[in-house]
């Protein structure tokens, strides 16, 4: 494995790319922004945080996973049944056999197994097919699982292209809707390390969850600062909760995000330990006992993000009403503590439950940052808790997100002397390719997408949108009016 190092100069820079969430033909704007930000920062590392993989894809469709644990492609969502005919994917008949079954010879030494065979390929259900062929046959469920793993090559290998053409280590956790198209993290660990620059580790805690030290530019092996990844789950609840809550997943409007009664997940207890465990490690390999510098990245933030806002009335300008335990109350950036450049666009997507992460970080000693993805967004830097608490927004065009000029890659330079006095900025579609992307109409919708009362309340504090509908209802009014007039 590559040895990360501080360059000569004593600097380290960092590319964060967060939420690039595209299906096997990731959008030539994603690359061309990846690959912008690769040439303009010259950077020593790429840290993905998470959703690289847009799960609810109709092209996974056939293997989607709502929740793990469950049957692949048994519970789609809606929203992707429609795009998935608006896309011209159909329906496939799969066959419900064991598929080993499938796989016996009928030799003679087996005389059921031709009966076997023969009754299975009678026995199927109906799946979504990525295919227009109107001749497909029944299908195996493993068959269908080989297919997605190909179809998840083809999605690492477009973002992966501008990171490994300009061979840069890399290295990536996950997040919500990875898992979804139907590959489970420990799996796609395994097909990320096919690429070169690959740097997840096979002995890790669990799949996102590892260390990446940076040596001292001198050469003495010495740990001068280290990169924490940290797999922050994806879901809460129980399988058995989860089952019981499908009915009023299928018509809450909010599991257009897939996030139900029980909301988003939390990193494992295990993780939680280590996040100490592997200071002293880091201590011990350097002889002095002490934590080094670092800063954790990871996909969902915790609850202590909050704690860089402010709460505001209802009706002020550009705030944003908070989500599940923070529902009902409005917020604005807190500038006293946020960096310049801030930006926050919409509410912080945490778990309901608190684990203490931002404790146990604090308690280690050595933590001076966490940065994560998860809510589109959102580009804000704040301090809080005796650490810095900040966000990349979606790298992405596939899903929903700012306009296209506020989405980008967060850059961060730091200098082997003081690593915790880093610098960080991002470099966005606007300053890297200009202020629209190729396809502005889809952005708009994503940009100004309402799932819900909250999503609608944010728009209309949104003083365009409001001075908009504003000027169209005083239109319509006055057009009434002439019309009453008229007819006297």
């Amino acid at each position: 494995m590559t040895n990360l190092r501080f360059r000569e100069d004593g600097s380290f820079r960092v590319l964060q790319m967060a939420d690039i969430q595209d299906g096997p033909n990731v959008l030539p704007d994603t690359i061309r922004l990846i690959r912008e930000a690769i040439r303009k920062a010259d950077p020593d590392l790429v840290v993905f945080t998470g959703d690289q993989i847009r799960g609810y894809d109709p092209a996974y469709i056939d293997t989607f996973l709502r929740r793990r644990g469950e049957e692949p492609g048994a519970r789609v969502r809606a929203i992707t049944e429609v795009e998935a005919k608006l896309r011209g994917i159909k329906r496939r008949a799969r066959n419900r056999v064991n598929n080993r079954l499938l796989a016996m010879k009928s030799d003679g030494s087996n005389p059921d197994a031709q009966q076997t065979a023969s009754t299975a390929s009678t026995t199927s259900t109906l799946v979504y097919s990525t295919t227009s062929d109107p001749q497909d046959v029944p299908t195996t469920l493993d068959e269908l699982m080989d297919e997605t793993r190909d179809k998840v090559r083809r999605t690492f290998a477009g973002f992966l292209g501008p990171v490994i053409e300009a061979e840069v280590p890399f290295a990536a956790t996950y997040g919500n809707h990875d898992f979804q198209c139907g590959i489970l993290a420990d799996e796609q660990d395994g097909i990320y390390r096919e690429f070169p620059g690959c740097l997840n580790p096979v002995d890790s805690l669990e799949p996102g969850t590892f260390a990446l030290p940076i040596e001292a530019s001198d050469g003495s092996g010495r740990v001068a600062m280290s990169v924490m990844m940290v797999n922050s789950g994806d879901y809460a609840g129980k399988p058995e909760e989860n089952d019981a809550q499908y009915p009023a997943y299928v018509v809450n409007p909010r599991g257009l995000d897939l996030a139900d009664s029980d909301g988003y997940g939390t990193p494992s207890p295990e993780a939680i330990d280590w996040l100490g465990a592997v200071q002293s490690e880091l201590g011990e390999r350097n002889g002095d006992g002490k934590p080094v510098p670092a800063i954790a990245f990871q996909h969902i933030p915790p609850q202590e993000f909050y704690d860089c806002l402010k709460e505001v009335p209802a009706w002020t300008p550009n705030a944003v009403e908070g989500a599940r335990t923070h529902a009902g109350h409005c917020y604005v950036l807190n500038h006293e503590i946020c960096r310049p450049g801030s930006r926050l666009g919409e509410a912080i997507g945490c778990a309901d439950e608190n684990v203490g992460e931002v404790d146990a970080l604090r308690e280690a000693g050595g933590y001076f940052a966490l940065f994560c993805g998860h809510d589109h967004k959102n580009a804000f830097v704040g301090h809080a808790h005796g650490i810095d608490l900040g966000y990349a927004p979606t790298c992405g065009f596939e899903c929903y997100g700012p306009k296209s000029r506020y989405r980008g890659i967060r850059l961060f330079e730091f200098h082997e002397s003081n690593p915790a006095g880093y610098v960080t900025r991002m470099l966005t579609w606007g300053d890297l390719v200009g202020r629209y992307s190729s396809n502005e109409v889809r952005v708009w919708f994503e940009d100004h997408c309402v799932t819900g009362a909250i999503s609608m309340r944010n728009e209309l504090r949104r003083p365009q949108v409001f001075a908009v509908l504003s000027g169209a209802m005083s239109l319509g009014f006055m057009a009434v009016i002439r019309s009453l007039v008229k007819k006297r």
